[in-house]
């Protein structure tokens, strides 16, 4: 029987000098499973760290009630380099090592059992510690990290002998072992091969508690989730079934603000044109009539201006009202752009040549130990999926293209002109505002830009001031995404581009790459645009030969 409880009631959360969560308010129900999304920074880690008691909101109220226990990942285990793998399977199981030390101290005071509140006391904690499973707990930590990629791991290992992503695995198997009634997530499929991520999906939709999990990852929403709740500007928004019910509300909503918009515009016209029109028929009545008319005819005359003046004077009123309250269109759909140049043009020869050249050349490249590749051409529209283990050399592949990185041996030949998404960061200056990063590089200063920059939907106005150093990585992401989709380029090379993004963004940007004319090269370890990828696949093993299909 699900007993567990989560609410947030008008709650806030306030940083130094911003307002991450504004009057949240929304319930899970017993045994839901739902997902958080939202942009990176947006605040959905927050809330999973008020619900897990992690932190405390500055207004309202956050009611968390399980009484088969909570189990909360975060996205760092907050222990030293110096601790032990086994440390973090005691964090992870905290509350259920909590419910066993007062199972062992019940079983002190009972003494020679002719108590019976103790005996009540202790068959109470028992009846507790077995339904959670208590005595395999350990066993199933080990099961779970078999299945998570790390089978066999010491438990007296140094966690600062270990990836993040290894210690991240060590922290999940742990609060799944637990087997909390309810589970509070943060990114639990980061780091996780495929066949990992499903044997996390089949766990979790066989748990018979609430699942809150805060996720990038559409297979996982579409294949787990029965609510979506989304985070944006402060706000949280419920919708109902699953990822398919959000994407529908979602369009419907674009929709509904298109159709706003365009009444607005449509309503504007009509007033401008009928101030205009009845100014222009004001013109052709006489302002003074003749003394000899000053009866009866002018009486009419003067009605027919009187009657036109008020006409005029509502209809600039009203035009006065809309404008000062605009209605604002949805923001245009992201949309990559091609020049299409022939090798003519690059050749600074005969610009009417139409002969295509590839977009990709290479042969016999190599780069240290890191890449070796025979042989590789692209056509100019051609697609390619870069998959492979890491430290098999994707990145590697896309900074040769980009012009980042000059091979050791071969020759690399991309003619035309690049756009490189890169995984790492971008070396921003921290105090340019958004709006100087995009326009960067640039004509004009960065207002004439901001036009461009809003229209994209990335950002906010009141977001055109902020530095570069203040904002999140996701943040970060959208400012380098904008300036590709807002620039032609011949060939885009992408390195895990759906990183840090939301769900609905994402969505966006796959939609413009299936519009994009010119030359992709992506390396992504997302699963519903590997699947959906149409074109062709590299892939970089770390020790086999290389195969192109």
């Amino acid at each position: 029987m699900h007993t567990s409880q989560l609410t947030l009631s008008h709650v806030t959360k306030r940083y130094p000098g911003h307002t991450v969560l504004d009057q949240v308010s929304f319930t899970l129900k017993p045994g839901e499973k739902a997902g958080l999304i939202g942009d990176n920074g947006s605040g959905k880690s927050t809330l999973l760290r008020l619900m897990a008691g992690q932190e405390r909101p500055d207004n309202g109220e956050v009611t968390v009630t399980a009484a088969g226990g909570i189990g909360y990942l975060p996205q760092t285990i907050p222990l030293p380099p110096t601790a032990t793998v086994q440390d973090a399977v005691d964090l992870a199981l905290a509350d259920l090592r909590a419910l066993e030390g007062e199972l062992r101290r019940a079983e002190q005071a009972l003494g020679d059992g002719e108590d019976p509140a103790a005996l009540a006391a202790y068959t109470a904690l028992l009846g507790r510690y077995e339904a959670r499973g208590g005595y395999g707990a350990d066993h199933r930590v080990d099961i779970a990290l078999h299945h998570l990629g790390l089978p066999a791991l010491c438990r007296e290992r140094r966690l600062g002998t270990l990836s993040g992503g290894e210690r991240s695995r060590i922290a999940l198997a742990g609060v799944l072992a637990g087997r909390p009634e309810l589970l509070l997530l943060d990114e639990p499929t980061n780091d996780l091969d495929d066949q990992a991520v499903r044997w996390l999906e089949t766990q979790l939709r066989a748990h018979r508690g609430t699942v809150l999990a805060v996720t990038h990852d559409r297979v996982f929403l579409e294949r787990l989730t029965t609510t979506v709740l989304e985070v944006e500007a402060g706000k949280v928004t419920r919708y109902g079934d699953g990822y398919t019910g959000y994407r529908t509300a979602k369009a419907a909503e674009r929709h509904r603000r298109l159709q706003e918009y365009e009444e607005w515009r449509s309503e504007l016209a009509r007033n401008e044109r009928l101030a205009a029109g009845q100014a222009a028929r004001l013109d052709t009545i006489p302002r003074k009539a003749p003394l000899a008319n000053f009866g009866h005819g002018g009486f009419r005359a003067r009605g027919r201006a009187h009657g036109a003046m008020a006409r005029i004077r509502s209809a600039r009123e009203r035009v006065e009202r809309l404008t000062a309250n605009p209605v604002a269109p949805p923001p245009d759909p992201l949309a990559f752009t091609a020049r299409m140049r022939t090798a003519g043009d690059i050749a600074g020869g005969n610009k009417t040549a139409s002969v295509e050249i590839p977009a990709v050349q290479l042969s016999d490249v190599r780069v240290g130990d890191r890449l070796h590749l025979d042989s590789l051409t692209l056509d100019r529209s051609g697609r390619l999926l870069v998959t492979g283990p890491n430290g098999a050399g994707k990145t590697t592949l896309l900074k040769l293209l980009a012009g980042e990185l000059r091979p050791d041996g071969g020759s690399v030949r991309v003619p035309g002109r690049v756009g490189h998404l890169r995984q790492d960061e971008t070396p921003w200056p921290p105090d340019l505002t958004v709006a100087e990063a995009f326009a960067l590089g640039r004509v004009g200063s960065a207002d004439e830009h901001a036009d461009d920059l809003l229209a994209l939907g990335l950002f906010r106005p009141a977001q055109l001031r902020l530095r570069m150093g203040e904002l999140s990585y996701g943040q970060r992401r959208r400012v380098e995404l904008a300036r590709l989709v807002s620039e032609p380029v011949d060939v885009l090379l992408l390195d895990e581009p759906t990183n840090h993004l939301s769900p609905a963004l994402v969505e966006e940007l796959e939609e413009a790459l299936t519009g994009y004319s010119g030359a992709i090269v992506l390396v992504t370890h997302d699963r519903a645009l590997r699947t959906r990828f149409q074109g062709r696949h590299l892939e970089l093993p770390e020790t086999a030969e290389i195969r192109v299909g």
